[in-house]
């Protein structure tokens, strides 16, 4: 194994992992892939702001040096979460009639991937994609782009600004949930309780607000999140 952490995690990155053993081992041996497993486990259980490296290594029923050779960081950890995630992702062969469609539907799958494990979301955040199943994903979303007509590089901006959103999106979800989990259903204000609290506002300082406090209101997160998709998508002319 290289000395180089930095050629480590190309190599990893390049090639799937394969491993080959003879005998049965008494205890399974530490791969990156059950390092992932483990960064799940702990995710879908206590949410991501409970991932840490011990925390990991616990689960392993390891310590914290075993992982280190095969990670770098708790950044490269979150490299490995995307990509398992991604690897989930269904990727459509780009239509020129349908494109639109089909990129709600990656979105739509992303989304729903990233609230199955409350604030994994976060890992995506500000991170620079290397693994092959994380620019699997991004190769596929530019596929459709460019499949429609879109330009290069109104393509590649879109990209990038819709997986930021619903990385966002998915966050805010799993904050307010986790909340809920914390502090009880009282902490989260319903539509009823929201619509009261704007209406009772001062007129002569939140005219608007008062006025349109059903439109503030309305629609579930889902709803929010199909329409800022379609916002863009919609708009996006072809050359």
């Amino acid at each position: 194994m290289s000395a180089d952490p930095s050629r480590r995690r190309a190599a990893r990155h390049a090639r799937a992992a394969t491993s080959t053993t003879t005998g049965a081992p008494r205890k399974p041996p530490i791969t990156a892939e059950r390092i992932t497993d483990a960064a799940l486990q702990v995710i879908a259980a206590e949410g991501y702001d409970a991932l840490t490296i011990r925390r990991v290594a616990a689960v392993l029923g390891t310590g914290p040096s075993s992982l280190y050779a095969h990670i770098l960081n708790k950044e490269d950890l979150d490299d490995l979460l995307v990509a398992r995630l991604c690897a989930g992702i269904r990727l459509p062969a780009p239509d020129p009639v349908g494109w639109r469609e089909q990129i709600r539907d990656v979105y739509a799958q992303i989304r729903d991937l990233y609230l199955e494990y409350p604030g994994v979301s976060r890992a995506a955040l500000a991170m620079v994609p290397t693994h092959l199943e994380t620019l699997r994903v991004g190769e596929g979303i530019l596929a459709i782009l460019l499949a429609g007509g879109i330009e290069p590089q109104t393509a590649a901006w879109v990209l990038d600004a819709l997986t930021l959103y619903v990385s966002a999106y998915a966050l805010e979800r799993s904050i307010v949930e986790q909340r809920r989990r914390h502090h009880g259903d009282d902490w989260v204000l319903s539509r009823e309780e929201l619509i009261d609290r704007f209406t009772a506002l001062p007129a002569d300082s939140f005219p608007n607000t008062r006025r349109h406090a059903a439109e503030l209101t309305a629609g579930t997160g889902h709803d929010r999140f199909d329409f800022t998709l379609s916002l863009i998508i919609d708009n996006l002319a072809p050359r």
